[in-house]
């Protein structure tokens, strides 16, 4: 038996804070339908609307500029998929079928999306970034036209943890009269968000990044922006996205950007020292290693190093018989055999690529934990490699 775990795989989910989990369970008895206009409702739509005015209030926001969604892909689709459509399939007033600008290092939700967009006719273009993964903004102006509906670029990249200077991304956008779309499911709860000092459009956040359940996220819409809903068939959300309220899941947002509220800062601060010590370690310890992303510019806890030599899924493999959990790039890419289209897109060698872990920290993130790591990861790296050696002479 392993003598000891350590979960190092906090961007892909979180585990519930313990107040939330005691949120949740006083919330289940209270399952009345939002909707409905007797007691039961009523409670019910107190806690939903609790819950709208906390998540708001945490980003900067007006309560009426959030709608509570299913998830953060939900919401980056709603985006896309409603301003990028034809405007023959949609009833609303709003000009949609316009062409969509986005970056080459966005979450598999939002390229899909707008991959799928542009085999239905939308023109679609990628901004590129350089070596740390940051964006290259006079590209991405360069891409933007008079026809363009909408700019998305996400705040901090998932894999690489590099955060975005999306105040000057919307400041070109606006500059063309184009709506400006933030993916900051990464962001929100890791570092400051405020959407009236970045001046977006649209910003989606979601609960399981935020020690929140899974199946709940938000989408910022500011007011008086065009909008017309994803999800129809029924008046929830004030008709902006249909479906009976995840009223559990809601309260549960509302109680997680809370405890961010309490929590986040200092928290952040210890985060930057582990991470620190961690790179440290790893330089010291391990020969030809090599760290992706922006050093300076990036999510306190997120660190994504490359080991040329060591298959990247080998060392996560190896590190879960170890009780280590880490992740081989996006937990929502995971099973392709692909490599990591942000790590091609920075232009690291392809080797570099398929030898990469991202390890991502947490509240729950100790200085033992990561004293156990740099224990064992130097072990497992010297193993992998020597096995590489010993196949490519046979």
């Amino acid at each position: 038996m392993n003598p000891r775990y350590v979960y190092l795989d906090h961007n892909a989910t979180t585990p519930l804070h313990p107040e939330v989990k005691q949120a949740m369970q006083e919330a289940m008895d209270c399952f009345g339908n939002p909707s409905s206009l007797h007691g039961f409702g009523r409670a019910a739509r107190q806690m939903v609307e609790r819950a709208r005015e906390q998540v708001a209030a945490f980003i900067g926001a007006l309560p009426d500029e959030i709608v509570f969604v299913g998830s953060g892909s939900e919401g980056n689709n709603t985006v896309l998929s409603i301003l990028g459509c034809p405007v023959r399939h949609c009833s609303c007033e709003h000009q949609g079928g316009r062409a969509i600008v986005t970056t080459a290092i966005e979450h598999p939700c939002v390229q899909e999306t707008a991959r799928c967009l542009a085999d239905r006719g939308n023109q679609v273009s990628f901004a590129r970034v350089d070596h740390l993964g940051r964006v290259d903004l006079e590209h991405l102006e360069s891409l933007v036209t008079e026809h363009t509906g909408v700019v998305s670029v996400m705040m901090a990249n998932n894999e690489l943890g590099t955060i975005q200077d999306v105040r000057r991304a919307a400041d070109i956008a606006h500059k063309h009269g184009t709506l400006f779309h933030t993916d900051a499911v990464q962001a929100v709860g890791k570092i400051p968000v405020n959407v009236k000092d970045l001046d977006v459009d649209f910003l989606t956040l979601s609960g399981h990044k935020i020690y929140g359940p899974k199946g709940i996220g938000a989408l910022y819409i500011r007011r008086g922006v065009p909008f017309c809903p994803l999800i129809r068939g029924g008046h929830q959300e004030k008709g902006r996205r249909a479906g009976t309220e995840n009223t559990i899941g809601i309260h549960a947002l509302g109680k997680a950007v809370a405890m961010r509220a309490v929590e986040m800062a200092e928290e952040a601060v210890r985060l930057r020292a582990l991470k620190a010590a961690l790179r440290q370690g790893i330089e010291d310890r391990i020969r030809d290693v090599h760290f992706n992303g922006d050093p300076d510019n990036s999510l306190p806890g997120t660190l994504n190093v490359s080991f040329p030599g060591a298959e990247g899924e080998s060392i996560l493999l190896y590190l879960d018989l170890e009780g280590i959990a880490v992740s081989t790039g996006s937990a929502c890419a995971s099973g392709s055999l692909e490599p990591s289209h942000v790590l091609m897109a920075i232009g690291i060698p392809i080797e570099h690529a398929h030898a990469s872990i991202r390890m991502s920290m947490g509240r729950d993130t100790t200085a033992d934990d990561i004293d156990y790591v740099l224990e064992r990861l130097p072990k497992v790296i010297t193993k992998i490699r020597d096995m590489s050696t010993a196949y490519a002479r046979k």
